[in-house]
C-alpha cells in the first residue's frame, strides 16, 4: 500500500524559511512527485513538480522563492520555501504519480504571520 507522509510545516513569519518533506513507501515505481496547497475557501492549487530525472515546474508565484528536490533513492521529495508571505499559508499536500495513478499525502500546515 502506497504512504505518503509529509513533515516539516508550521508557523513562520513572512520573510522566513520552512522546508517540507514528503517520504513516500510501498513502491519503487514513483515518476512524477510534487507539491501541491490549499488555502483556506480556495482550491487545491500546484506549487510544484520534479520528475523522476529532476525536470521541475513551479507555479508562478513560487517561481524564485521556493526549490524542489527530490532524493529518488529515499522516494523523498523536498520543498525549500523561502521569503515566505503571508498567502502562502495553506495545507500543503505531497503527491506522487506511480502507474499513471496519483497518490496524496495527508497534507502539511504552512502559516505565514505578517
Amino acid at each position: 500500500q502506497v504512504q505518503l507522509v509529509e513533515s516539516g510545516g508550521g508557523w513562520v513569519q513572512a520573510g522566513g524559511s520552512l522546508r517540507l518533506s514528503c517520504a513516500a513507501s510501498g513502491s519503487r515505481f514513483i515518476t512524477n512527485m510534487g507539491w501541491y496547497r490549499q488555502a483556506p475557501g480556495q482550491q487545491r492549487e500546484l506549487v510544484a513538480t520534479i520528475s523522476s530525472g529532476g525536470s521541475t515546474n513551479y507555479a508562478d508565484s513560487v517561481k524564485g522563492r521556493f526549490t524542489i528536490s527530490r532524493d529518488n533513492a529515499k522516494n523523498t521529495v523536498y520543498l525549500q520555501m523561502s521569503s515566505l508571505k503571508p498567502e502562502d499559508t495553506a495545507v500543503y499536500y505531497c503527491n506522487a504519480i506511480i502507474f499513471g495513478m496519483p497518490y496524496w499525502g495527508k497534507g502539511t500546515l504552512v502559516t505565514v504571520s505578517s
